[in-house]
């Protein structure tokens, strides 16, 4: 097992947790140890949720492995069946409690024969699968549970709703900004005529879980998660499924085309140029602003994107081909889906980088020096150290990416709010620069570590005061560059003098 102090993404339970939590009175037991409880606080401390989050550890401890988990897992699920009435209650291990090798389907069957609602034990692989995976995974599995049921006592509904109508999938709980998106998905669908039959599994209970065959399609916005369960739908109804992420003019433009597409089969008769039209011209201000002297300003300039699949492979579009802005590299952590994102990202970028080693990727943005970084809050991080501005663009997330304001990444509101901080991340680098000029920094320390853990430089005092001396919006360059002289001649301390000398090594 590989241990890192910095994920992209977590282990499978927290996948689970994710979709648990996410439906309305369901209730997730968590057979694991004390150390692996760590969600209800990421939870509650990140997406600023009002009320508790329905997780209950079913602890391991010493006496559990002495006598076995079974009695006291199932008291626990019976007990909070008894307290909380939930609809469901989810059963999950984590990969520690997973190394018991425990009969879970014979707890989920011993509890059941008690409990008053559903128990269901998420079947998931935890060493093969991550958060994102076993998410979507469990998600399928949940929705299969109800339809089956559903169908078992003949309560399942026949036919389609009489107007078109769509289940969107995969809206769930520490989700990059899906709380706006959806809103704002909601809005769009709205606008074209199309009724909302259910949206998963982010405020949905269980029971509307039947009802979702009846939609005339399902949109999948996310790749990383509701992409398996509409293909289970597709293959088990026949419900098409639309998986075009709305972000950015062109993709909003393509998704809803594929819409019009896929109802239009279905015996609709719509047709949404003039609306997406419309909407282009005059609420969408990103292809007004992308032939303004501002976005001209940034053509050509160089950036380097990552994160999961859908938001680093939308940036990637967004920038080269509706901006002008020179992607250097592009890359995403979700490395068991590689093929489609080379696929979706090759033709608008030089290079593509799949990683999940955080420090792989810090190395390669200090190698190119880009003007802007958009990634997660890890390349922020990076950003910081290298002095380059960056705008977080997906998970990882700081309670910040969970802004109390509307700030939707899809649709054409999502167009505007994509182009504030594309533009407000490259211009905010000059403020460095004014300051120079008209003081204000005089206090400012210079970061003299280097992303690689190996740098093993130091910057002695007359050394620093010099690099102090140089403008901030060169100095990180500066710094780079005379660390990378210093290393090719074998110099451990880094004085005025050396400082010197690369700049004239560089004609500077």
């Amino acid at each position: 097992m590989k241990l890192a102090y910095w994920m992209y993404s977590g282990p499978a339970h927290i996948g689970t947790l994710r979709i648990a939590s996410s439906f309305k009175n369901v209730h997730a037991i968590m057979h694991a140890p004390l150390g692996d409880d760590y969600f209800n606080v990421m939870r509650s401390m990140l997406s600023r949720e009002r009320n508790f989050t329905p997780v209950t550890t079913s602890v391991v401890d010493r006496n559990v492995l002495a006598r076995g988990s079974q009695e006291k897992v199932v008291d626990n699920i019976t007990r909070k069946d008894a307290e909380e009435h939930p609809d469901l209650i989810v059963l999950t291990p984590t990969c520690t409690s997973s190394i018991l090798q425990e009969d879970l389907h014979n707890f989920v069957e011993r509890a059941q024969l008690e409990a008053k609602g559903d128990v269901m034990l998420a079947d998931v692989n935890h060493y093969r699968y991550n958060e994102l995976q076993a998410a979507d995974r469990t998600l399928q599995q949940i929705v299969q549970y109800y339809i089956e049921k559903a169908r078992k006592k003949g309560e399942l509904p026949a036919g389609k709703t009489a107007k078109p109508s769509v289940n969107i999938i995969g809206v769930s709980t520490l989700g990059f900004h899906n709380n706006h998106d959806v809103t704002e998905l909601k809005r769009l669908m709205a606008d074209l005529g199309i009724e909302v039959n259910t949206v998963i599994p982010e405020g949905a209970s269980v029971h509307e879980l039947k009802s979702m065959p009846q939609a005339w399609f399902n949109l999948t916005p996310y790749r990383e998660l509701g992409l398996t369960t509409a293909k289970y739908l597709e293959e088990e109804f026949g419900t098409p499924y639309v998986d075009i992420t709305p972000m950015g003019v062109v993709e909003t433009a393509r998704c809803i085309r594929k819409i019009q597409q896929v109802i239009n089969a279905q015996g609709a008769e719509v047709d949404y140029e003039d609306f997406i039209n419309e909407q282009t011209l005059h609420v969408s201000q990103a292809a007004w602003f992308s032939r303004s002297i501002d976005c001209q300003n940034l053509t050509g300039k160089k950036a380097v994107v990552f994160g999961d699949n859908t938001h680093a492979a939308a940036l990637t579009k967004i920038l080269a081909r509706e901006m002008g802005i020179h992607v250097v590299w592009a890359g995403t952590y979700c490395k068991y889906d590689a093929d489609w994102f080379r696929e979706q990202v090759s033709e608008y970028c030089d290079e593509v980088l799949i990683t999940d080693d955080h420090g792989e990727i810090g190395d390669a943005i200090a190698r190119v020096e880009p003007s802007a970084i958009f990634g997660t809050q890890m390349e922020r991080h990076v950003g910081k150290r290298l002095d380059i501005p960056c705008g977080v663009i997906a998970a990882p997330i700081h309670v910040q990416n969970f802004p109390i304001g509307y700030k939707p990444f899809m649709g054409y509101e999502g167009t505007n709010q994509i182009t504030d901080l594309i533009y407000n991340s490259f211009t905010l680098g000059m403020e460095d620069h004014l300051l120079e000029i008209f003081g204000g920094h005089d206090t400012k320390e210079v970061i003299t570590k280097g992303i690689s853990a190996e740098s093993g430089l130091n910057w002695t005092k007359d050394g620093q005061a010099e690099l102090n001396k140089i403008p901030g919006f060169v100095r990180g360059k500066v710094k780079r560059n005379t660390e990378k002289f210093a290393r090719e001649r074998g110099f451990k301390d880094i004085s005025a003098e050396v400082l010197y000398a690369a700049k004239e090594s560089v004609g500077a």
